[in-house]
């Protein structure tokens, strides 16, 4: 996809990785941008710098979202491309409430399924139509103590291949963004010290919206901003025990680290 001329729609564009590719986007040409965020205010900043028109909701709630696309449709035509990228995390576990994992499965997960209920009929009708997932590495190798965020990440991943398989030959497509750390508020919270394993090698969100824009170019299903990731999945696939015993001696290390 060239987004010269495209309508865009970006959730979680408030800030970091939203943010950046709302600019990269507009930079690029882009006709219409619709920035959408949980927090108004910064939507409406983001939108000031691109000239896009801002867009307040909460995700979570599926009328919400159809209420973003149809207002995004009556607004610009079509969209083209739709980055379903709002998203949450928990450094929680077992003992992590049904409330927390109600929310996180709801910003995480559901909000994908409400966006391509929106939007894929019409695209099929049409033949054409693009929807970008911010999933993460942790929903293809899994995040050390982070099991709500892993969970709903793996569930992108496996939402992202579904759509892709299932509505490809209609003219659909999909890509699913993968990054390990990213210099966004949500890393930032876990520390700069060493008890913070992500930040060694982490990019900055203005990084992954340059690959996002060559993945999209080259419409990629898995774009990696970290090129090492896709060497982890292969390993992952090719011995899984033993890559289950690295993982556990990883998290053994951060154990020590964090006392």
């Amino acid at each position: 996809m060239e987004l010269a001329g495209k309508h865009v729609v970006v959730t979680g564009a408030g800030n970091g990785i939203g943010r950046a590719m709302c600019l990269r986007f507009a930079a690029e040409g882009a006709r219409a941008i619709v920035v959408a965020d949980l927090d108004g205010d910064a939507a409406a900043a983001v939108a000031g710098e691109v000239g896009g028109t801002p867009f307040q909701l909460d995700v979570s709630v599926e009328d919400e979202v159809v209420a973003l696309v149809r207002s995004a449709e009556d607004a610009n035509g079509p969209i083209d491309l739709f980055c379903a990228n709002a998203g949450i995390i928990t450094a929680g576990g077992l003992d992590d409430s049904n409330e927390l994992w109600a929310r996180i499965l709801g910003v995480n997960l559901m909000a994908h399924v409400y966006a391509a209920r929106a939007l894929i009929p019409a695209w099929v009708a049409r033949g054409e139509g693009y929807l970008l997932h911010t999933a993460s590495a942790a929903g293809l190798l899994t995040g050390i103590g982070q099991l709500p965020y892993s969970v709903t990440k793996h569930g992108v991943v496996s939402l992202a291949e579904w759509l892709s398989i299932t509505y490809g030959n209609a003219g659909v497509k999909v890509s699913c963004l993968c990054p390990q750390g990213v210099r966004t508020n949500m890393l930032m919270a876990g520390g700069e010290d060493a008890s913070n394993f992500l930040l060694p090698g982490s990019k900055s969100p203005e990084e992954v919206a340059d690959v996002v824009v060559a993945g999209l170019a080259d419409e990629r299903f898995l774009i990696l901003p970290h090129p090492e990731v896709a060497e982890y999945f292969r390993r992952k696939a090719d011995d899984y025990d033993r890559w289950l015993g690295g993982m556990r001696r990883w998290q053994a290390q951060i154990d020590q680290l964090r006392g």
